[in-house]
């Protein structure tokens, strides 16, 4: 199956386009038995349907013509249980394969979904959101229905085509010409249109990828945009993204018309010289009626497959299409993956090293990291201080392993954090930053994200430690308050405090406060720190911020500049007599 449709598709890399249409039909192949019963009875209901037609051809020569009130009543009663066995059959199918359509389309976007899970920071940050939603959902879509939708069509149609042919050649091979005549042609003038239709349909996914991004960027900061008063212009920018996307919409509506009107005007053309010959030969007597229509009948019934398997040919081209752009999501490499023999984390309380650790951002010439050497011993509260944009942060995600140093490494407890189960160790490693994720359901839910399995109690202690009692007492519903999508209507300290508390539930060995306190005020600040000191004393704490305050009282302070993490030397006070 797959060569055959690497034959239909004209590519620049057919390497790529093998692997991709390979990828495709991994997802097929597992639900073969499924696709195998709806086989037979696509298979079913073809034969059915070609029936119908002889049947009709009896009920006239046999029945009507010949004057046979008894062969008249058989042909009438056999149609009628041909119908109704149709009638089932097609529900079955259309049950049946909806089902198969659910699964194969589930399973694609998950794996596409679990792909990008693994993608570093860096590839969210430079790509569009709302074309990432375009792709999983439009061209995952479209994928899902060529794969099943047009297999069955193919399937289907190419029983009806050759029980059609075989039909009318039993009935008259003169007249059969007449597709041998009409198919090249078709043939030839979608082949000439392919071009032409995959060019707008990659356009028209782009366009729609242009309006998901709009959406995507400006419903969450409709605040802002009614603030600045520029209400009129996003309308405006909508209503021309709305314009460009109708546009080519039309254009390709236009052009797909003309890849199948053609075909359509042969059809008519050819019906109309089938009953003009085989008219021709009944008023001779040389014909009867009934072969008549039921040949005109088998006609339409082997153009319409014809007509369904180029259509086949073009729906190739649209699926080609969004093949290519979620397969560039597919093939984007992950910069860290889970090791083939991951080791369990070490027994220890947290000691980090950094050995000669140097890392650059691909999208930047210089290196943040330049070298850095330093050990935090365990159980230490040690504070971070640095210029914006140093790589601070940057320090953070190496530890959590979104990115590997590009030279030396970094230990936890000994161990290189490139050998350890990656999992177990982001688990271990809570960071409070700056940049609260609040998710649509309860303030509860919201706490237990990352510690799903804690109980009502533990939450119930979180929440008090970060002080949060005063929010949840004017929620109407306590900790079972639904919070909307990203909790907008929260302040930057109450998401703050909400994300201190969901690390406190989370029970990590290495406790991350990046900026985690700014949106508060310092006495609030010096409370929540008191709280984290003493539950997690013996423990990892590290602190980064610009405000003094939060870096006093550290066991350990340091500073990172030019590339280099050096300890902060206090300054000695002197005592005069």
């Amino acid at each position: 199956m797959i060569r055959f449709l690497l034959g239909l598709v004209e590519t620049s890399d057919p390497e790529l386009l093998r692997r991709a249409m390979a990828w495709l039909y991994s997802f097929v192949r597992p639900q073969r038995r499924g696709i195998l019963l709806l086989l037979g009875l696509s298979l079913c209901a073809s034969l059915l349907v070609l029936a119908q037609p002889w049947l009709t051809k009896m009920l006239i020569d046999d029945g009507l013509l010949a004057k046979d009130f008894g062969r008249l009543v058989q042909v009438a009663v056999a149609m009628i249980a041909v119908g109704i066995i149709g009638t089932l059959l097609a529900g079955i199918n259309r049950y049946l394969h909806t089902r198969l359509s659910g699964r194969i389309l589930f399973a694609l976007r998950d794996a596409l979904y679990r792909h990008l899970q693994q993608l570093s920071p860096t590839f969210f940050g430079r790509r569009r959101i709302g074309d990432l939603l375009s792709r999983l959902d439009g061209d995952v879509a479209e994928i899902q229905r060529f794969a099943v939708d047009s297999l069955f069509s193919a399937v289907s149609s190419v029983i009806g085509l050759l029980g059609a042919i075989a039909l009318m050649l039993m009935l008259s091979w003169q007249l059969s010409l007449l597709l041998a005549v009409l198919i090249p042609i078709e043939v030839l003038w979608l082949r000439w249109m392919r071009r032409k239709v995959e060019r707008d349909v990659r356009q028209l996914r782009e366009r729609s990828a242009d309006l998901s991004s709009f959406l995507v960027e400006t419903l969450p900061a409709m605040k802002f945009i009614q603030a600045a008063g520029q209400q009129q212009r996003e309308s405006q920018r909508l209503e021309g993204l709305g314009q460009g996307y109708m546009g080519q919409l039309l254009k390709l509506q236009i052009t797909e018309f003309f890849t199948h009107a053609l075909p359509g005007t042969l059809t008519s053309l050819s019906r109309a010289c089938a009953f003009i010959i085989g008219g021709y030969w009944v008023v001779q007597g040389s014909w009867q009626l009934g072969s008549l229509i039921a040949f005109s009948t088998y006609l339409g019934m082997a153009v319409g497959p014809v007509q369904s398997l180029l259509g086949l040919y073009v729906a190739l081209q649209r699926m080609t299409v969004s093949l290519g752009r979620v397969m560039e999501l597919q093939q984007e490499p992950v910069a860290v993956r889970q090791p083939q023999a991951p080791q369990t984390l070490p027994a220890g309380n947290g000691e980090l090293r950094f050995e000669g650790v140097w890392f650059a951002h691909q999208q930047r010439a210089e290196a943040v990291l330049r070298g850095v050497d330093a050990c935090i011993a365990g159980g230490l509260k040690v504070a971070i201080s640095g210029a914006s944009g140093v790589g601070k942060s940057t320090l953070i995600d190496l530890l959590q392993r979104f990115y590997d140093p590009d030279q030396g490494c970094i230990r936890l407890d000994g161990a290189d954090l490139r050998e350890l189960d990656l999992f177990a160790l982001r688990r271990r490693i809570a960071v409070v930053s700056q940049d609260i994720v609040l998710f649509r359901g309860s303030l509860a839910d919201n706490l237990a994200y990352s510690a799903p399995e804690a109980g009502r109690d533990a939450i119930e202690r979180v929440a008090r430690l970060a002080r949060l009692d005063g929010l949840i007492a004017t929620l109407p519903q306590g900790l079972d308050s639904q919070l909307g999508e990203r909790g907008q209507q929260l302040s930057g300290g109450q998401k703050q405090r909400i994300a201190i508390a969901r690390a406190l539930l989370q029970e990590p060995l290495i406790l991350v406060l990046d900026e985690a306190t700014s949106a508060v005020d310092e006495a609030t600040e010096r409370e929540v720190i008191a709280a984290i000191d003493q539950l997690f004393a013996g423990r990892t704490r590290i602190l980064i911020s610009h405000r003094p305050s939060t870096l006093a009282q550290a066991d350990l302070r340091l500073h990172l500049e030019a590339g280099l993490l050096q300890p902060v030397v206090e300054p000695q006070v002197s005592h005069g007599h």
